[in-house]
């Protein structure tokens, strides 16, 4: 399973209809993405440029992406970010690997 980063902002009128009529908005995301084969771990308001942040494990890029436009298809999100991210055992591999490559790649001389 991977993990994503999943950052959101909100469109004034979908803050208009929160404020108006607040929903429970991580039952919300939860149910999405559990039916994309999914998991929602924490989902935070937060302030600053978005929203709302999110952490979710799911199979592969295929299923945030899935979400993702589910979520932009609603019409109620200004913009979006997803963020792969990896843990830090995927990272020491990732660093091994980069290790063994490491003479194959010439760097641009000025």
């Amino acid at each position: 399973m991977a993990f994503y980063l999943y950052q959101l902002s909100y469109t004034h009128e979908a803050v208009k209809a929160m404020v108006a009529k607040p929903s429970d908005r991580e039952a919300a995301a939860a149910k999405l993405i559990e039916a994309l084969g999914g998991k929602l771990h924490h989902l935070f308001f937060a302030f600053g440029k978005h929203d709302v942040i999110c952490l979710i494990e799911g199979p592969d890029d295929t299923f945030m992406a899935a979400g993702a436009m589910a979520v932009a298809s609603a019409g109620t999100v200004s913009s979006s970010s997803t963020i792969r991210l990896m843990t830090a055992k995927e990272a020491m591999k990732a660093m091994k690997l980069a290790g063994k490559a490491t003479g194959a790649y010439t760097p641009p001389m000025g």
